[in-house]
């Protein structure tokens, strides 16, 4: 949802297409129905503008959301924070109830902890057995999310239950992404027949407003891999 101005100043997200933390922080806005200016960093691969790094001198990464002239860094951090200052806008995205409440940022945790640290290596292995082996782990990886949706879900659509919650948004981040493994390393990570709960949720969760306007197609994310690449020197 671009432009416009929510109650203590100006929402302006920076960040970058492919970034699955910046398509999270994104739905996350989206879901909440707040107004925000989009910023696109020009340099996919290099330069970065003055204003991320003043916003996060830190790690000097997006996303970076800026709420009234104050940055807050970090995708999880952002989705939260979200859910926190604007509680009346659209659904809250963590739930109420505080074990339920742990229990979400736990799984949420999960993702970058052991999905994240398995996937890059089938974006930047060097060889195609290389990310074919670590596409095998992500698929591991993934059938520990199907018992962690048919847990959490308690039988409807979606990890927060009948409605997107953080894990949702936290994992559906990769979902665009997870899709391009067989074109990048011939292994399909989001298998019907492995992960069939995990699979439905995926479809329905790209279907939804708000999270479909910002998943990037498959091929384009594959066309984006090549050139990054082909800058590193990688086959």
């Amino acid at each position: 949802m671009a432009g416009g101005e929510t109650s203590g100043g100006h929402l302006t997200l920076l960040g970058v297409w492919p970034s699955p933390f910046v398509i999270r922080a994104r739905i996350a806005l989206n879901l909440k129905g707040l107004p925000y200016r989009y910023a696109e960093e020009e340099d996919l691969f290099g330069n970065k503008s003055e204003l991320l790094l003043s916003s996060n001198p830190v790690h000097k990464k997006v996303p970076v959301l800026i709420h009234g002239g104050k940055p807050v860094a970090e995708s999880r951090i952002i989705v939260e924070y979200v859910d926190e200052v604007f509680p009346a806008s659209g659904p809250r995205i963590l739930p109420a109830d505080p074990y339920d409440r742990a229990v979400a940022r736990f799984w949420a945790a999960y993702v970058d902890d052991k999905l994240l640290s398995t996937w890059i290596q089938v974006y930047g292995g060097r060889t195609t057995e290389e990310r074919a082996e670590a596409a095998r782990q992500v698929v591991a990886v993934l059938e520990t999310f199907e018992r962690a949706f048919e847990e959490c879900s308690r039988g409807e659509a979606f990890f927060g239950g009948e409605r997107v919650g953080l894990v949702d948004v936290v994992l559906g981040g990769f979902v665009g992404w997870l899709r391009t493994s067989e074109e990048m390393c011939g292994v399909k990570i989001i298998d019907h027949a492995k992960t069939p709960l995990l699979a439905a949720w995926a479809e329905r969760f790209c279907a939804l407003d708000g999270v479909k306007e910002v998943i990037p197609d498959v091929q384009r994310l594959v066309e984006y891999n090549k050139m990054r690449r082909a800058r590193l020197g990688l086959p």
